[in-house]
């Protein structure tokens, strides 16, 4: 899914599926596809467990809405957050959908969204079910931006105490068993789908598709910032670099090793 800041979103918060204390760091990662024109978080904000939500809330400007649990044992926050949903999508208002929950309740959601020509990001945890991320056109695992943060802190805290920045994550080749075997086939088989006669495939195209195919996948899950480092790390593809003409503007070209 490419990013375009132009796009405008409604971000959807699930408050008891997902971690408030990564919500800095999920605000910041929406950003970069598009601009949360609706922001609201679904919770009962009578529960002691939801408290943590109080100052974050503030901060980033989200709207609470009450929703009272009416029943034990059955989450009306669901039922809330999907009524909004469909009032904002007939409201003609929004280019796409955020929906931050590690529930596969807002499967069919997600599904209907995409039906309407909606964009659809999924942000939850590593437990989420995959009914849910396939229904997505993508899906970003809370844990990866989480860590992210926890990089950032670290790289502030090594400029303040002006000791070298360490560039090992991006310097380093990272060896092969690093990028599980199916992964792998993934992109190889990505390649071969868009290949011409030479065997070589743009990388964007490469990526796109890939996305298409598995909405969670993403270069960060093992350790690369981008598809490119990625790429280069596993020995079994080559990378063909083309001027475009243009200062610092190279296309890059990717195949499997022996691919003619």
């Amino acid at each position: 899914m490419e990013n375009n800041s132009d796009l405008r979103l409604a971000v959807l918060i699930d408050a008891d599926n997902v971690p408030y204390s990564n919500i800095k760091g999920i605000m910041e990662e929406i950003a970069l596809y598009g601009t949360p024109t609706f922001k609201r978080i679904y919770g009962d904000w009578t529960k002691p467990t939801l408290s943590g939500w109080k100052g974050v809330l503030l901060e980033n400007a989200i709207t609470p809405i009450q929703q009272y649990s009416y029943t034990t044992g059955k989450n009306s926050t669901d039922s809330a957050m999907i009524i909004d949903a469909m009032d904002i999508l007939y409201s003609g208002k929004v280019d796409g959908f955020c929906l931050v929950s590690s529930d596969s309740d807002f499967t069919r959601l997600a599904i209907r969204l995409r039906e309407a020509g909606m964009k659809v990001i999924g942000i939850g945890e590593k437990k989420t079910p995959s009914p849910f991320i396939a229904a997505c056109d993508k899906f970003i695992y809370i844990e990866i931006i989480g860590a992210q943060s926890e990089d950032k802190k670290e790289e502030a805290v090594q400029s303040r105490i002006r000791k070298p920045r360490s560039n090992k994550s991006q310097s380093e080749p990272e060896s092969d068993d690093r990028i599980p075997e199916d992964v792998i086939k993934l992109i190889s088989a990505t390649i071969t789908d868009l290949a011409d006669d030479s065997g070589w495939a743009f990388l964007g195209e490469v990526g796109s598709l890939i996305q298409k195919k598995r909405p969670d996948f993403d270069s960060r899950n093992y350790g690369f910032n981008k598809l490119t480092p990625l790429i280069k790390a596993i020995n079994r593809f080559e990378i063909d670099e083309r001027d475009t003409g243009k200062p610092h503007i190279k296309h890059i070209y990717v195949r499997n090793r022996g691919g003619k």
